[in-house]
């Protein structure tokens, strides 16, 4: 019994593996064929229809837990291009790739083995979205070349991914106080429609694992640089209907002033020292003064008004204004340095004519007197009597030439007045451009470095 009890064993043994290799090789042919025909029966278009068709129950016009907690939608935002930030109108233009993800737990899926689904953009009028809209927006537009410029993703865990790119057109106030040398804070807010989901429906998020606000490599602006930090922030808005999520970013420009330089400060620098030339030509050349000076004049006014042209009509002062108006003065001020020369120059000549009309009095009163007594014993005096307001024609007192003093007195006074003149000049040319210097030290110093400070640190 001992020996034929193995045997039996093995025989068994030898004849139960065939059967139940056959029997496992057949069990695998089932399920391939099962998966292959289940697979066969769950095509893409069957499998979107069943997660968000007319059959699967998805709602797109009800919001993901519904009656529940909000909706936590995360944004961040790539930036193509920046720029035509305009200072009549305030405001700038910028074309964004904006990105929205949110967790739809009804877009949940198990049966698709694909981790995403990567969906034609018309499938986003199927699914529900959230109302965001740019609250400092005035105008903007879609990208349909070559097609729509969307994006749409679903996860298998339910999360949803939108991206769209757009053209926005957003106002920026500006504080013009230190044009050309200002710094401005440009904002973009992010809002939910006011007439939509209040906070208990929907919070919008700045996205928090990457850099929410990215920007092309190599982004240039014409006048701008675009600093690298910008300021995340979150702008919860109050209305009468509720009380709704916002997020905004700010984007702070510091303005280059190159081409302000070249287009205006050193225009009218170069015309104000060119009004200066007027103190080194003579005072006699009357026409060569007045005419520079006039000129001067006309062309820094030119100047003054084309830099307020591409400007808003503010009513505060602004730096190149104060530029503009210290440069007018100084030229206008070495015009009336002229005038004040030439009316000094010119006073002996009025000096003479007084002394002369002075002695032309005293010599008819002596002649006067002299008549009256010569002929006041021949009974004439009555005919002098009605001629004592008027000078005597005919007297060669007034034909002569006036003596030697007073024509000595004559050249003395002129070559005073005229040294005075001179000096007027001569004092000018000193005191203009040092005044001018000091004007200079003070405007760069105050707006290029104590207010560019009080900017930084503001920021």
């Amino acid at each position: 019994m001992t020996t034929r009890v193995p045997a039996t064993l093995s025989f068994l043994f030898l004849w139960t593996l065939p059967g139940q290799v056959l029997l496992r090789v057949a069990l695998a042919k089932e399920e391939i064929e099962s998966g292959t025909k289940g697979s066969q029966t769950m095509s893409p278009s069957d499998f979107l229809d069943k997660l968000m068709g007319q059959t699967s129950g998805y709602d797109a016009r009800i919001r993901p837990n519904f009656k529940g907690p909000p909706v936590n939608v995360t944004c961040n935002i790539f930036i193509n291009s920046f720029g035509s930030v305009t200072e009549t109108t305030m405001d700038y233009r910028v074309n964004v790739f904006l990105r929205q993800q949110w967790h739809d737990p009804r877009l949940a899926y198990q049966e698709y083995p694909d981790d995403s689904l990567d969906l034609d953009p018309s499938m986003l009028d199927s699914i529900w979205k959230p109302d965001l809209f740019f609250a400092n927006e005035k105008g903007a537009n879609f990208h349909e070349v070559t097609t729509d410029n969307k994006l749409l993703r679903i996860f298998k865990n339910g999360n949803v991914l939108y991206s769209i790119r757009l053209t926005l057109i957003l106002s920026c106030p500006m504080d013009l106080k230190n044009f050309p040398m200002d710094i401005q804070t440009c904002i973009m807010q992010l809002e939910s429609y006011k007439f939509g989901y209040t906070m208990n429906d929907l919070v919008f998020e700045w996205l928090e694992d990457a850099p929410a606000v990215q920007v092309a490599e190599g982004l240039t602006l014409p006048q701008f640089i675009l600093r690298d930090e910008k300021d995340l922030s979150y702008c919860t808005k109050h209305y009468n209907t509720g009380k709704f999520t916002c997020i905004e970013v700010k984007f702070h420009l510091e303005r280059q002033m190159g081409y302000y330089l070249i287009q205006m400060y050193i225009p009218s620098l170069l015309i104000v020292i060119l009004s200066w030339v007027s103190f080194w030509i003579n005072m006699d050349a009357a026409p060569a003064r007045v005419g520079l000076g006039i000129t001067t004049v006309l062309t820094m006014t030119t100047q003054s008004s084309g830099s307020r042209a591409s400007l808003p009509k503010v009513s505060y002062v602004k730096a190149i204004d104060i530029w503009m108006a210290v440069c007018l003065l100084f030229v206008f001020a070495a015009l009336l340095e002229y005038a004040a020369v030439n009316f000094v120059s010119c006073q002996h000549k009025e000096f003479i004519r007084l002394r002369r009309r002075q002695r032309r009095q005293h010599m008819e009163e002596d002649i006067i007197q002299e008549s009256r007594f010569y002929f006041h014993g021949y009974g004439l005096g009555h005919f002098l009597q009605a001629r004592d307001e008027g000078p005597i024609e005919g007297s060669s007192i007034y034909s002569s030439q006036p003596p030697a003093p007073l024509l000595r007195e004559r050249e003395t006074m002129r070559k005073l007045y005229v040294d005075r003149a001179k000096r007027i000049d001569t004092i000018s040319r000193a005191v203009f451009p040092f005044t001018f210097l000091i004007f200079n030290i003070f405007y760069w110093v105050v707006y290029k470095v104590l207010r560019s400070e009080d900017i930084h640190q503001a920021l």
